[in-house]
């Protein structure tokens, strides 16, 4: 089983799959200054990863974070954002980050975006959620023109933008946060691709995947990028992981749009979304997301004591490395 499941894996990888690693608060660690997200990235290198992924957390910024650690992330094709949430912020400062970022990535920045949800609009900044597919399209439309380079004129029901930024960078590709349809036909529409959290094989392969590459058919759009992120964790201890893995699972059940793809995938447990054991069996539920269209692989070592996150992390470089 190991050898097919790492060959499915690997060939996956040769043929345009990308494998990255991710760091972020739910079940992973907050990056909480700029030197904890360079050793991150030294990590990430050393490993054989091909990209490396900050998440929001309440900590670090990842856009001003990835900026800071150009250098070390120097030999990695691609970093990135999972995810900045748009609510409270606007296209114009989004853009000025992102396109500043860009510059000192020569090219290698990708912006993972997203509504955020309810409970964190509302509760954090006592801002309305009255419309979030609107109020994204509206941002999409004033942010992409100026990743470009361009200039933005757009007059949203739910965002205005209008002006011009003097920032010298490639334009910057656009990962957007869906699970619900009309977000995921958004993402085929409009962007390179969506980058799902807390979504299992069976749901991406049945419903998200048919949603957004139906979308890109119909706007005439190449076909799109399906990031999936994913918990793992090797060691004995099933029980201390699992743990962690339901308490992962039920701060994501909060989320009425996350309940429902946990739902979908029917599971008995949602916690069974975290690949907890052996390497092989890890390698085998990685191969499932692969059958299942991922494109591209964003792991995460969610690990409930330094042996286990340890054993997870030298298990993954002597994959990649063999790969490599």
């Amino acid at each position: 089983m190991q050898g097919q499941d790492a060959g499915r894996l690997t060939r996956a990888a040769s043929s345009g799959d990308r494998l990255g690693v991710r760091w972020g608060l739910a079940g992973g660690i907050a990056l909480a200054s700029i030197d904890e997200v360079r050793e991150v990235a030294r990590y990430a290198v050393t490993a054989g990863f091909d990209s490396l992924w900050i998440s929001h957390a309440n900590a670090v910024d990842p856009i001003v974070a990835l900026a800071s650690t150009a250098a070390e992330t120097a030999d990695l094709a691609e970093v990135g954002t999972s995810v900045v949430p748009l609510y409270g912020r606007h296209p114009i400062g989004v853009a000025q980050l992102a396109r500043t970022a860009q510059s000192a990535l020569n090219g290698r920045f990708t912006l993972g975006i997203g509504a955020a949800s309810q409970q964190a609009v509302k509760a954090s900044m006592g801002l309305s959620w009255d419309r979030p597919l609107a109020y994204t399209r509206d941002f999409i439309d004033g942010l992409q023109p100026l990743l470009a380079g361009g200039p933005a004129d757009v007059e949203g029901n739910e965002v205005i933008t209008h002006g011009e930024l003097n920032i010298n960078a490639a334009d910057t590709p656009i990962l957007l946060a869906a699970l619900g349809p009309r977000m995921l036909e958004l993402a085929g529409r409009r962007v390179q691709g969506t980058t799902l959290g807390q979504c299992g094989p069976r749901t991406i392969a049945s419903y998200v995947a048919p949603i957004l590459r139906g979308a890109a058919d119909a706007a005439g759009r190449p076909a799109p990028r399906i990031m999936a992120l994913i918990r793992i964790c090797v060691t004995d201890d099933l029980a201390g992981a699992y743990a962690l893995a339901h308490e992962t699972a039920a701060r994501y059940r909060a989320v009425p749009s996350y309940a429902a793809v946990q739902d979908k995938e029917g599971l008995d447990e949602p916690a069974d979304l975290h690949l907890i054991g052996t390497w092989e069996r890890i390698l085998e539920g990685l191969s499932a997301y692969a059958d299942a269209g991922v494109t591209d692989f964003r792991l995460e070592v969610a690990a409930h004591t330094s042996a286990a996150r340890d054993a997870t992390r030298a298990a993954l470089a002597a994959h990649l490395n063999r790969s490599n």
